[in-house]
């Protein structure tokens, strides 16, 4: 028969287990309005080639003539490198034009389809993209 002491432990083990399970799971990509496809072409600041997903920080000229800073989320880099991207695709300084699907709250940011390099190669935000 099972004591009250191994059941609290045994207890105390599943709540463990099931908060380590949930720390993991994947975020939602519901911020963004992926009824929407927008094109930006900008310069780029920073190229953040970090897991859980890869991040494009441009800087973008407004019609008003002012510069507004996008941040633009990737994939992992794994599944990134399934499409052919390298970790040094991307550096600051290129002149790059992005299609993303925009922030739903209407920031600068937004989730990457695709981006046109200067030499012209396209790469996709993983496969099938």
């Amino acid at each position: 028969m099972l004591t009250d002491t191994t059941m609290r432990l045994g207890l105390a083990v599943t709540l463990a287990l099931a908060g380590a399970a949930g720390g993991s799971a994947h975020h939602s990509f519901a911020m963004f309005d992926t009824q929407t496809t927008i094109r930006l072409e900008g310069t780029v600041t920073e190229f953040q080639w970090t897991n859980p997903h890869a991040y494009i920080e441009v800087d973008v000229a407004g019609d008003d003539g002012e510069t507004r800073h996008w941040t633009i989320e990737l994939g992992s880099p794994s599944i990134l490198m399934q499409s052919g991207w390298k970790y040094n695709d991307i550096r600051p300084g290129m002149e790059i034009s992005a299609t993303l699907n925009p922030l739903r709250d209407g920031q600068p940011g937004g989730l990457l389809g695709r981006v046109t390099l200067p030499d012209g190669r396209e790469l996709p935000n993983g496969p099938g993209r």
